[in-house]
């Protein structure tokens, strides 16, 4: 049995009463920050700038130079990279800021206790993991839960596509790729045929970062010509900026618990219907997983496993039974039926259908199990009041999830 009660349906109409223009600002009421926060966000906000210029110097930078520090080599970027990786963060944190403060307002609009947004510096990747907003209180009205889950993906996706527009209305020649080093096969493949060659010819020691495209970012590009295949777009700040504000809006987009995509799709459908589609949703995302899990695992047991990794996927199959586990609740028919259907397409597909071409995957799936799993939940809490959505908000929602399936990506990141 179910251990949660639908939440209470009542179907009534939205208040339309006026809204003033302090509505909007968090300068009344509960919201109004005091000095010390202010200047503790803004602080986050500088840190979290510097971090993305810093450490994104090593993707879009175009030769980092080498110091020896304590007998060690030591890379670090020269003028021109490091105004490279100033670029890259204005441009990301504005798609970050676009996002956060979509959700601020629209708390704020509705006089919702929320933070000013949290951004979050870390030296590795692009140099960041984003930025959060903390909601104070619960909120009670699908109407209002609604309001604040849509407003960010839709400010930051409007944001993304300007600067992937700019990025693509700009394209330098593409000999310019040559400042990155030695990209003459490229060039002259282009030049000869009107179009990039399929894969990078690598030499020993080289690693090309393959980033997956979506349907999206697949057709904008198909409209410019000249536009850089996925496995350089490193070089245009502009076009990796907005294909990364593409790919993080899709996954807050994702239908499941209190990601925004949980937010707008219990609005829209209601608790037991989103609570299945959020299941469903997990399990998919589990199957990702098992093409980035197998691999690690084989490479630890390999000594003792067969020729189709059959310890291995004993190994998976224990691990994705404790997440079903703590991810369904215990709820042991759903239990049994996601882990076998988890196990029988992912290795059927690995077994018949994949082929190694060399790519090495990325881990974002194994992480994304555990960050739902454990932080953001599969299920949506129940909502006291369950209000129908007014026409404009069941428009603006169902856009939202057509977002969601135009920018993911199930393979975002690799490498060969």
């Amino acid at each position: 049995m179910e251990n949660q009660q639908s939440p209470i349906q009542i179907q009534i109409e939205d208040e339309r009463k006026p809204k003033k223009l302090r509505d909007f600002l968090p300068l009344y009421g509960k919201n109004k920050p005091d000095a010390k926060t202010l200047l503790k966000h803004l602080l986050l906000f500088v840190l979290t700038f510097i971090s993305v210029s810093l450490v994104s110097t090593f993707l879009v930078g175009k030769e980092l130079q080498i110091a020896t520090l304590w007998g060690v080599m030591v890379p670090y970027p020269g003028q021109a990279d490091l105004l490279r990786g100033v670029l890259f963060a204005t441009l990301l944190l504005s798609f970050l800021t676009a996002h956060e403060f979509g959700h601020y307002f629209a708390a704020v609009y509705h006089k919702i206790a929320v933070s000013l947004p949290y951004y979050i510096p870390i030296p590795l990747g692009i140099g960041t993991l984003g930025a959060v907003i903390r909601i104070r209180e619960q909120i009670h009205e699908t109407n209002k839960l609604f309001d604040v889950g849509a407003a960010g993906p839709i400010a930051g996706f409007i944001v993304s596509i300007i600067i992937l527009f700019i990025g693509f209305f700009t394209l330098p020649d593409v000999t310019f790729l040559n400042e990155f080093g030695d990209h003459n096969y490229v060039i002259e493949y282009y030049q000869e045929n009107g179009e990039y060659p399929e894969a990078p010819k690598l030499t020993e020691g080289q690693i090309a970062f393959y980033f997956g495209g979506t349907p999206l970012y697949n057709a904008l590009s198909s409209l410019f010509e000249n536009a850089p295949p996925l496995w350089e777009i490193m070089h245009y700040p502009f076009l990796l900026a907005g294909w990364f504000g593409l790919f993080f809006t899709a996954l807050n987009l994702m239908p499941v618990g209190q990601l925004d995509g949980g937010h707008i799709l219990y609005s829209l459908i209601g608790f037991e219907k989103h609570r299945l589609v959020a299941r469903l949703f997990f399990i998919l995302i589990t199957i990702f997983a098992s093409f980035e899990a197998i691999p690690i695992i084989n490479s630890f047991v390999s000594d003792f496993d067969s020729s189709i990794f059959l310890l291995s996927w004993m190994i998976w199959a224990g691990f994705l039974f404790l997440m079903f586990q703590r991810a369904f609740r215990r709820n042991q028919p759903w239990v049994a039926g996601g882990l076998a259907s988890s196990l029988i397409l992912s290795f059927g597909y690995s077994t018949f259908f994949a082929s190694d071409d060399g790519m090495e995957s990325s881990l974002i799936w194994l992480f994304w199990i555990f960050f739902i799993t454990f932080f953001v939940r599969v299920e949506h809490p129940p909502v006291i009041i369950e209000r129908e959505l007014t026409p404009t908000r069941k428009v603006l929602g169902w856009i939202s999830m057509l977002i969601f399936v135009l920018c993911i990506s199930f393979n975002p990141l690799s490498f060969r």
